[in-house]
């Protein structure tokens, strides 16, 4: 039997990963002194894609390779660690081109992925929606798009056309003519699909924007944070959501909102978000735009962090490069440093609290400080209300249903065509009512 080749074996269109073994690589340019473990990130991310790690690999370089990123003889050094341990794959933390992919394959003879793929896998694999699947198909071919030309640059021209009139040729009249590549009809249905996928979205995310602006009256919160920092957790500790949660990254892809109750009557509506990462791949923060409606119109942010790990201060800024790019960068923000009860390392969490004041110390899983976190936000949420007294026309129906919505009423009272209420009422739900009767009248309650 004729011994198989790498192409006989994988695709290029196969890029699931189930319990393959796998070689990390990482290449750096920056010239800095490597800090811990530079493929920790990589090594949980192919552990989540369900991999199996078998060996790392660092190469140093002034600037990348541009065919190989590598150069070589690291290439040549792959291929024989990818041997040594029967490695299926290459996983890459670099972004790679096409070309480089497909010479990295050809001399390690192995299948190769850079990291944006893997992100992009695994995200696939958790997508259980079909808003969520349609967020991530439509990352996938935005991803893929560009990389067309250097998938396809081996095909020739269809057969029958590109003016094949030669004895033997296939097609005949009406299919002769100057014919067009592989790449141009691959690029014409992914755009269409693209497109298609986009007005989908589009839909999804008008649907989304009404949902989240028909809870103007109420105070919300939005749970942020690295993916695996235990926003899942919190969810589930706070309300009793019964969120699945794993010690995997990106367990959470949709959306969920809960009621959560504070005490004394009041609550708030809390919603659970995808976590983010270093260098999320663009297309995705894209796609997902919907689903990260809730955090853009939240009264507050709960910024959670897993502060047991060592990169808990890279995490951060991670994640506020992403609001930065959601234009949330300026949200009132609640930092919330989980996982106490995992802690190890107590010279990480004394910087986290002198680089941020009023960081809450918290651990999801066991309950600790819970109770300090609940009195913060009813004191964020008590800062936001006012006292006040508002006389607003009698047969204004729809501002009177919103007020007995969003207000706590304290007395009430009809004097003519006017009626009269003493409230405590959110600062936002006031200037929303305000929208409601231009009539409104307000004097201070405590008059």
């Amino acid at each position: 039997m004729a011994k198989s080749t790498f192409a006989d074996r994988t695709s290029r269109t196969d890029l699931a990963v189930e319990r393959e073994r796998a070689v990390l690589v990482g290449v750096i340019t920056d010239g800095r002194p490597l800090a811990g473990d530079p493929l920790a990130e990589l090594a949980e991310l192919a552990r989540s894609a369900n991999a199996i790690v078998v060996d790392r690999a660092i190469q140093r370089r002034r600037s990348y390779d541009a065919a190989t990123c590598v150069g070589k003889g690291k290439l040549e050094e792959l291929r024989q660690r990818a041997d040594a341990h029967a490695a299926d794959l290459i996983i890459f933390d670099n972004d790679l081109s096409p070309s480089q992919i497909r010479e990295i394959e050809k001399a390690t003879e192995r299948k190769v992925l850079d990291r944006s793929e893997l992100i992009l896998d695994i995200f696939a694999s958790r997508a259980r929606t079909s808003e969520a699947r349609l967020q991530v198909e439509l990352a996938q071919l935005e991803y893929t798009a560009p990389r067309l030309r250097g998938m396809w640059t081996h095909l020739e021209r269809i057969a029958g056309a590109g003016g094949a009139g030669g004895a033997g040729s296939v097609g005949g009249i009406g299919t002769r003519g100057p014919g067009e590549r592989q790449i141009e009809i691959d690029r014409r249905i992914v755009a269409k699909r693209v497109a298609r996928l986009r007005r989908k979205l589009a839909a999804i995310d008008r649907r989304r924007l009404r949902e989240v602006q028909a809870r103007r009256g109420q105070f919300t919160v939005s749970l942020v944070g690295y993916t695996n920092a235990g926003k899942s957790t919190l969810m589930n500790a706070l309300t009793g959501a019964g969120v699945r949660t794993e010690d995997r990254l990106f367990m959470t892809l949709d959306t969920l909102t809960r009621k959560w109750e504070l005490g004394g009557g009041r609550s708030v509506l809390l919603s659970d978000t995808v976590g983010f990462i270093r260098n999320l791949p663009h297309h995705l923060v894209a796609s997902f735009h919907a689903t990260l409606q809730e955090a853009l119109h939240a009264d507050l942010l709960l910024h959670v962090v897993d502060a047991a790990s060592p990169d808990a201060l890279e995490q951060i800024e991670a994640v506020r490069d992403v609001l930065r790019g959601l234009e949330a960068e300026h949200k009132p923000t609640l930092l919330l440093l989980n996982k106490a009860d995992a802690i190890r390392d107590e010279a990480i969490v004394t910087i986290l609290r002198r680089n941020h004041p009023g960081a809450l110390l918290i651990s999801a899983r066991t309950g600790t400080g819970l109770d300090d976190l609940r009195v913060a936000v009813e004191q964020r949420l008590a800062g936001q209300r006012r006292d006040v007294e508002l006389t607003l026309p009698a047969r204004n129906g729809r501002a009177l249903s919103f007020l007995e919505r969003t207000a706590e009423i304290l007395e009430r009272r009809y004097e003519d065509r006017w009626a009269v209420f003493r409230v405590i009422i959110p600062e936002h739900a006031l200037r929303d009512l305000r929208r409601l009767a231009p009539a409104l009248r307000c004097g201070d309650g405590s008059a």
